[in-house]
């Protein structure tokens, strides 16, 4: 006779959880790339989010039509409300690349309209030496 633990421990079934996994994995990858798209794209404020929420609702339709087969429940615990929720991780794994793409890419591309130096030619600046000065007068020194 099992013990209650090792009862629920068959519950777990090993190829559910390693499905539930890769569909965070899917989750993560979808944020990751909405991010990029955001950055490069150049969107501020509410359309970059707006993007996160569409890339979201679009990867959530794709798992329900093809992995689901349109029956989420019988896949999910939280059914369909599990599907679409981002997590929070992948809210902030959204933001974290959409600002990184946005310093790379707009960055770049507003210094060569602007006519603002890049980074690249900051680095590349040498600066004059500091003019001799005389030497100065005072005690200890020797005045010529």
């Amino acid at each position: 006779m099992s013990t209650p633990g090792e009862a629920a421990a068959q519950r777990i079934y090993p190829a559910n959880v390693l499905a539930n996994s890769s569909l965070n994995s899917v989750k993560f990858l979808s944020s990751c790339f909405a991010g990029a798209a955001a950055g490069i794209l150049g969107l501020e404020n509410w359309l970059g989010f707006a993007l996160f929420l569409s890339s979201t609702l679009f990867t959530s339709a794709c798992i329900y039509a093809i992995n689901c087969r349109g029956k989420p429940a019988k896949y999910l615990q939280g059914g369909v409300t599990e599907l679409v929720n981002p997590g929070q991780d992948n809210a902030f794994t959204f933001v974290l690349v959409w600002t990184l793409f946005y310093g790379l890419f707009i960055s770049t591309v507003d210094a060569q309209y602007q006519n603002k130096p890049t980074m690249q030619e900051l680095s590349t600046v040498r600066f004059l030496p500091f003019p001799s000065l005389p030497p100065p007068r005072g005690r200890g020194y020797a005045v010529e």
